[in-house]
């Protein structure tokens, strides 16, 4: 039986998340302080917000040490834009932070070339193994949605499981490693792409839509 936790860190998009959660059958449980693993089959770490800010909270409410030890077991974790930043070392947003420091690397703001920052809306999304079951049924380059000025950039390059290009910037847009997938767009936000996703790494079917 699938049972999810999402953690809170007082990151916002928490109702996003679970409604997307709730919409392939599955009713999740809001974590906002240490937990017990044995109670959950999959791990979602949100977020959006600073990550000094984030990290800071997630210390305050004695989650980043259960989340580590998670992770280091290899269970199903996925993390979302600024959940799958703070598993890197640092970020330029908060210089002097220390991240979860799951992976080597560090996360960056996009140029001030002229862009527009943040990346805002949809885009596509290249996987780097397209025979990786976590992509099934979302075809050779789905779109996703994006709000973001910050990017991972991995040191490890065999972690980038998708990339994305941002005006003339290819950036890692997501990780993979055993059970734990993370990604700097939103799937609760992706519609039928995104839940195609969720439903993937949960490993659930997606609903059929009714007929009337």
């Amino acid at each position: 039986m699938v049972k999810v936790g999402i953690i809170d860190y007082g990151a916002g998009n928490l109702r996003s998340v679970a409604n997307a959660i709730q919409s392939l059958g599955i009713e999740p449980v809001i974590l906002a302080g240490p937990f017990d693993a044995e109670g959950f089959t999959h791990l979602i770490l949100p977020g959006v917000g600073a990550f000094g800010d984030s990290m800071a909270e997630l210390t305050r409410r004695g989650l980043a040490g259960p989340i580590r030890s998670w992770i280091a077991a290899d269970r199903p974790f996925f993390g979302i834009c600024v959940g799958y930043q703070l598993l890197f070392e640092q970020g330029e947003e908060s210089p002097g932070v220390e991240g979860l420091g799951i992976f080597g690397g560090s996360v960056v703001r996009f140029p001030e070339d002229g862009r527009k920052i943040p990346h805002m809306g949809w885009n596509a999304a290249i996987p780097a193994d397209r025979a990786d079951p976590l992509w099934n049924g979302l075809g050779a380059e789905p779109y996703f949605y994006y709000v973001h000025s910050y990017f991972p950039c991995p040191v490890d390059p065999d972690l980038v499981a998708m990339t994305t290009e941002y005006e003339g910037t290819r950036f890692a847009a997501a990780i993979r490693r055993g059970r734990l997938v993370a990604t700097q767009f939103h799937p609760e936000k992706s519609q039928n792409a995104g839940i195609r996703l969720l439903a993937n790494f949960l490993g659930v079917p997606v609903p059929q839509a009714d007929c009337e």
